[in-house]
């Protein structure tokens, strides 16, 4: 039996993506491969429901795998034990503050059973670009200025793709993740992309949706006004704490 490769991407930057529904089963939803990272490709990948996703050395590889992990803006979870913790602390959050410096953290966090990162410099000028555009953004975590933990993604319309996150003190990362919950939920935008599955993500609430589902809701809302351009202002210095009041 022949084996199915994955399509080749076409050069111009505006070519289309094969439907996200074509990805190969295995490796589990890689879709396409080639290509480049310029903005206009990069939109028209999320907005089908695919990402990049792909090692320094090795050709851009595109994914859409099955099912998808996401969470729900109005259901992240912070433990009763690290509620607490967090109710004592005088942490703050900004938002597209410091970008690039959370890429760069996110690339140099160790991950279980992955040698080296995929945020390569390729990958950080590439979404360095977006974030120009505003449609990249990050979320920061801040005890005085102590960067303690960020997450970074993807927004278009009512969607947000979750790319990474990292904790340079205990807690950091979940702070980042439920303040970027609450403040996508806080304007309108319900499901937040978290890719794959993890078992960190799994415990603050991520689940499964099948793909076919995923890409119905991605589809229609990319679609719809969201929070575009850069959040500095519209969040400014949020306490941490506040995220115990939702």
């Amino acid at each position: 039996m022949t084996r199915r490769l994955p399509w080749r991407v076409a050069d111009a930057a505006d070519a289309p993506f094969p439907p996200a529904e074509t990805a190969l089963r295995q490796p589990d939803g890689l879709l396409a491969v080639g290509g480049d990272l310029q903005p206009v490709r990069l939109l028209n990948a999320y907005a089908g429901g695919i990402f990049p996703w792909f090692s320094e050395g090795e050709p851009i590889l595109w994914w859409s795998p099955d099912p998808r992990m996401v969470f729900r803006t109005d259901d992240v979870h912070l433990s009763r034990r690290f509620r607490r913790q967090l109710r004592g602390l005088d942490w703050t959050v900004t938002a597209d503050t410091a970008f690039e410096r959370v890429m760069h953290a996110c690339a140099q966090t160790p991950r279980p059973g992955q040698d080296g990162t995929w945020i390569s410099p390729m990958m950080v000028e590439a979404y360095t670009a977006l974030h120009a555009l505003g449609f990249a953004h990050s979320v920061e975590v801040w005890d005085q200025d102590q960067l303690l933990g960020g997450i970074y993604g993807v927004g278009i319309g009512q969607m947000f793709f979750g790319e990474s996150m990292f904790s340079a003190h205990s807690g950091g990362s979940k702070v980042a993740l439920a303040a970027l919950a609450h403040l996508l939920g806080r304007w309108g935008v319900p499901l937040m992309d978290a890719q794959v599955e993890n078992p960190h993500l799994l415990r603050m609430g991520a689940f499964h949706l099948p793909r076919a589902e995923f890409l119905q809701q991605v589809r229609h809302a990319v679609t719809l006004p969201g929070p575009d351009g850069n959040w500095a202002a519209t969040v400014g210095q949020m306490p941490a704490r506040q995220l115990l009041d939702g």
